[in-house]
């Protein structure tokens, strides 16, 4: 990749942003990544912190379970 200096609008702060963009969906593609998770899914994204101790989605889930089941139920 080639490194590229900003623009003398980006670097006098201008918004270059126009107000409406015309997309052209005939040359949209589907999402490649939508398959890596399951039906019904969410995706979440952990502090690093907190992902050095949750490793997989299988010890995320157990945690929150345990949590869910030491809650008042209403």
């Amino acid at each position: 990749m080639k490194s590229t200096q900003a623009s003398d609008s980006d670097k006098n702060g201008e918004d270059n942003l126009l107000p409406e963009y015309n997309f052209n969906y005939r040359k949209a593609r589907p999402n490649r990544f939508t398959t890596q998770t399951g039906q019904g899914s969410v995706i979440v994204t952990l502090d690093p912190d907190v992902a050095e101790v949750f490793t997989t989605s299988e010890a995320v889930n157990n945690a929150l379970r345990t949590i869910l089941s030491a809650m008042p139920k209403n």
